[in-house]
C-alpha cells in the first residue's frame, strides 16, 4: 500500500516538480547595485531640485517683504502726516522703517523712530538673497535732473514717494520692488530691474 508521501507525489504536475540543473531565483549582485545607484540618481535629482525651490522661495519672501514694507511706509506716511523712510541696508542684508526726522522741504526736524509693530519690524534676509541693486531718485533730484544712488525711500505726507527700483536675489533668482514717484504705490516683479532709468519708470496700477 503506497505511503501518504507517494500519494502526494502523484498529484504534482511535471512543471512544479524542480529540475536537477536549476537553480534558486534571485538577485545578483550586479542588480543589486544597479538598483542601489538608480535609487541614488533619483534622490540626488530630486534633493537639487528641492533645494533651487527653496532658493528662490527665500528670494521672493524677501522681496515680499520690502514691499510689503513699502505699502506700511506710505500708509504711515498719510495717517501720521510725516516722513517715513523705507531703509535699505545692503551691507546687512536688511531693511527697516523709520518715521520723522528732518523735512526734506524744510528746517524742521523731528526725531526719528523706528517702527517695530505687528506689521512690520526690521528684517534680514536668509540665505544667499541679498539687495542685487538700489536704485533710488528723491523728487527733488528728479527736478534737477540729477540722479542718486541711495539706500533710503522716502514716502512724503501728501502720498507720493522717492522713485525707486530694488533688484532683491541670490545670483540666480531675482525680483524688483519698483516705487512709483507720483503715487508712492509699490509693485513687485519677478526678473531682474527692468533697463528704463528709474526717474520715469510709471507704476500707477490699480493693486
Amino acid at each position: 500500500m503506497p505511503t501518504s508521501q507517494t500519494i502526494n507525489s502523484c498529484f504534482v504536475r511535471p512543471a512544479d516538480r524542480p529540475s536537477a540543473g536549476s537553480s534558486a531565483t534571485g538577485f545578483t549582485l550586479i542588480e543589486l547595485l544597479a538598483v542601489v545607484v538608480l535609487i541614488a540618481l533619483m534622490a540626488s535629482a530630486t534633493g537639487g531640485l528641492a533645494y533651487g525651490t527653496y532658493r528662490k522661495m527665500l528670494v521672493e519672501k524677501a522681496a515680499k517683504g520690502v514691499y510689503l514694507a513699502a505699502k506700511y511706509a506710505r500708509l504711515l506716511a498719510v495717517e501720521r502726516q510725516t516722513y517715513c523712510r523705507l531703509m535699505l541696508d545692503a551691507e546687512s542684508r536688511s531693511f527697516c522703517l523709520t518715521m520723522g526726522g528732518a523735512d526734506l522741504t524744510s528746517e524742521e526736524e523731528t526725531a526719528v523712530k523706528l517702527v517695530s509693530d505687528a506689521y512690520s519690524r526690521p528684517t534680514e534676509f536668509g540665505g544667499e538673497v541679498a539687495f542685487e541693486q538700489i536704485k533710488v531718485v528723491s523728487s527733488l533730484q528728479a527736478e534737477t535732473g540729477s540722479e542718486d544712488e541711495s539706500k533710503s525711500i522716502v514716502f512724503y505726507p501728501d502720498g507720493a514717494a522717492d522713485t525707486a527700483a530694488v533688484q532683491i536675489g541670490d545670483g540666480k533668482n531675482h525680483y524688483t520692488v519698483y516705487v512709483s514717484a507720483a503715487t508712492g504705490k509699490a509693485q513687485v516683479r519677478l526678473g531682474e530691474a527692468d533697463e528704463t532709468p528709474v526717474a520715469i519708470v510709471d507704476l500707477d496700477m490699480a493693486e
